[in-house]
């Protein structure tokens, strides 16, 4: 079976193959991010959105009410 006939290279080919080249040999490859272990009984700071009339609920004995939060969470997910 014949091939194809080949078509010549021009130089935008051998540009574009060169910065392939260069690019996948210089280009940093990121270091994975190392998986933290939990430590138990340290807290972790999250961002949570929760609607008003909850937190109200929570805030109205005072302090504590981020405490009292994460007690109700707890209870939620059963540990």
């Amino acid at each position: 079976m014949s091939q194809p006939p080949r078509r010549p290279r021009t130089l935008a080919d051998a540009r574009t193959e060169a910065e392939a080249a260069f690019k996948k040999i210089t280009t940093k490859q990121a270091e994975p991010v190392p998986q933290q272990v939990a430590v138990p009984g340290v807290r972790e700071q999250v961002t949570l959105r929760i609607d008003q009339d909850v937190l109200d609920y929570f805030q109205q004995d005072g302090p504590g009410w981020q405490d009292r939060i994460n007690a109700a969470l707890r209870k939620a997910a059963g540990k």
